[in-house]
């Protein structure tokens, strides 16, 4: 299969991003991976990681979600003891630890100043990039072809080779000029799937509504998942 490329930015909502990246990897898709400073400053800022991306180790990375996974469900009574109501686990834990890849070998990391990696050109093929988050100004980068870093890069070549560009926004409210280049980057070929997580799958934790948007992220990508049950759904 043909590897995606997945860029992290500095919006809010870093976990929305590192959950797309356990997920690929656990529908064992290559990932091409670029990280921006100002994600990595959001993500110490909400999550308390700290990451170096002159020296990415992308298991400090996961093994970080893992913890914090297994907090964010402790937190919430999802654990099974004798006298506790709560005896089936939420839809949303994730797989033990003996289930991922036992070293991030499907993940090949490109700084995001590095023009000269493999996601610069046309010629490298790609099932398709997403940026998640999506911030304001590599919207706005993107909208009008003015790059300035591998990020911003990759989205126009995905853009020129009209491949699939997912953009994931989280800004709230919006402004004038940030609507329109939503919709010049709509007109350009992105898809537009702002971090709005749906509730009619009854969510009863953090991972749940990051697992919605997650999971439709990963329909755009046509990457098969079973993160939420879906409208109409059976519930048995």
């Amino acid at each position: 299969m043909l590897p995606i490329v997945l860029a992290m930015t500095g919006a809010s909502g870093a976990a929305y991003a590192v959950r797309l990246l356990q997920v690929l990897l656990q529908a064992e898709r290559t990932v091409y991976l670029t990280i921006s400073p100002s994600f990595a400053a959001v993500l110490r800022q909400e999550l308390g990681w700290t990451l170096n991306l002159d020296r990415f180790d992308p298991k400090v990375l996961l093994q970080s979600l893992e913890d914090w996974q297994a907090e964010q469900l402790k937190q919430a009574g999802w654990h099974q003891t004798p006298n506790t109501k709560h005896q089936t686990l939420p839809s949303s834990l994730p797989p033990p630890a003996s289930s991922l890849p036992p070293t991030p070998a499907t993940i090949q990391y490109c700084h995001y100043q590095d023009l000269m990696t493999p996601i610069a050109s046309g010629s490298f093929l790609t099932a398709g990039m997403v940026v998640c988050p999506c911030s304001g100004s590599t919207l706005g980068a993107i909208a009008h072809s003015m790059g300035t870093n591998l990020i911003h890069r990759a989205a126009e070549v995905h853009l020129k080779e009209r491949r699939k560009l997912i953009l994931v926004p989280r800004e709230t409210p919006l402004s004038l000029p940030q609507i329109e280049n939503l919709r010049a980057a709509t007109l350009a070929g992105a898809v537009l799937l702002p971090a709005s997580p749906g509730y009619y799958h009854s969510p009863l934790t953090l991972l749940d509504l990051v697992d919605f948007v997650t999971a439709r992220i990963c329909d755009q990508l046509e990457v098969e998942q079973e993160l939420m049950k879906r409208w109409g759904g059976n519930d048995e």
